[in-house]
């Protein structure tokens, strides 16, 4: 039976998995009615954002398992590049 990570990956193309990825900075802030949530992964310098209703433990110094896509954001009429977390979980 293929796990739902396989579904995932196979149905959308542009979607990423990594595993075992250490979590060296992860912020949460208030937006509208969400919890926005930045991580920094090690040796990478662009983060990965995801949303949630409510606060969650810190995952700073933990390892996990993400799927993610690509995004290009614009702040202040600049583009950054940014990593839309689709799925995340402590490895």
């Amino acid at each position: 039976m293929k796990s739902n990570v396989d579904t995932l990956l196979k149905k959308h193309g542009k979607l990423v998995q990594s595993d075992m990825q250490k979590v060296v900075s992860h912020v949460q802030r208030d937006q509208d009615d969400w919890i926005v949530n930045t991580v920094m992964i090690e040796d990478q310098t662009t983060p990965f954002i995801y949303k949630r209703k409510r606060l969650y433990k810190s995952l700073e110094g933990q390892r996990v398992n993400m799927t993610y896509y690509p995004e290009t954001d614009r702040i202040a009429g600049i583009e950054f590049e940014v990593m839309k977390v689709v799925r995340i979980r402590i490895a």
